[in-house]
């Protein structure tokens, strides 16, 4: 069973120098039909203002991941990190028994683009860590790169809880396939450009939830960068 949930279904919140969009229920957007999927709990595509971002703030028993599409995020944490996480780079905080954390777009006149992904760990009140890792734009051409998982697999982030994600780079003439094992389900979000998912064409935006399916496959790219989650 495929089910497609448009760009334009999702929830929206204009902040000013804050523009998002909610693929689950986050903040003021509630949706009884969208609250997570599996383990998956959010993934907003958020936009900040030049000078602009998120102040400190505190978060419990989550694994956050910040995936950027353009632009730069500047991070500071409780736990002594501090970074500029860009285009290419998978950033992972667990939050654990809490965290606080702070981040920011400090160019003079660019948008920050980016992903803020939570899933719901496998185990509440763990030691809150940080994880980053870079993947070259040749190591997702054509293909499903793994940046994360439960075991840190070829190099990817760890996170805790069994969801493996994949980030891939399609255009015309490439092709990928993800198998599922029996009982897994898949998320499959189009960041940017536009991509045929199972058959379905997808646009930036638009997502594809994949239950009792046995691949994910992913064809006819433009310009598309593709999130992958294989979700227990």
């Amino acid at each position: 069973m495929i089910e497609i949930r448009k760009s334009e279904e999702r929830g929206y919140a204009d902040h000013g120098w804050l523009k998002s969009y909610h693929t689950f229920s986050f903040g003021d957007y509630y949706d009884p039909r969208h609250i997570q999927f599996g383990p998956l709990r959010v993934i907003n595509e958020d936009r900040v203002a030049p000078g602009m971002g998120f102040g400190t703030h505190g978060h419990r028993d989550m694994e956050i991941i910040s995936y950027v599409l353009e632009g730069e995020l500047a991070h500071k944490d409780s736990m002594d990190n501090g970074s500029v996480i860009r285009p290419g780079d998978v950033q992972r905080m667990s939050a654990g028994t809490g965290v606080r954390h702070s981040e920011y777009n400090h160019a003079q006149h660019d948008t920050t683009h980016f992903l803020q992904i939570w899933i719901v760990p496998d185990q509440q009140g763990i030691e809150p860590g940080y994880e980053e890792k870079r993947f070259e734009a040749t190591e997702k051409r054509g293909k499903l790169r793994l940046v994360g998982s439960p075991d840190g697999a070829d190099g990817s982030v760890v996170i805790h809880q069994d969801v493996r994600l994949y980030a891939g780079l399609f255009d015309k003439g490439e092709a990928a396939e993800l198998a599922l094992r029996p009982g897994r389900k898949a998320y499959v979000h189009v960041a940017r450009g536009r991509a045929t998912v199972n058959g379905q064409p997808l646009e930036a935006g638009d997502a594809a939830k994949l239950e009792g399916e046995s691949a994910v496959s992913v064809e006819k790219g433009e310009g598309a960068e593709v999130l992958v989650f294989d979700l227990p």
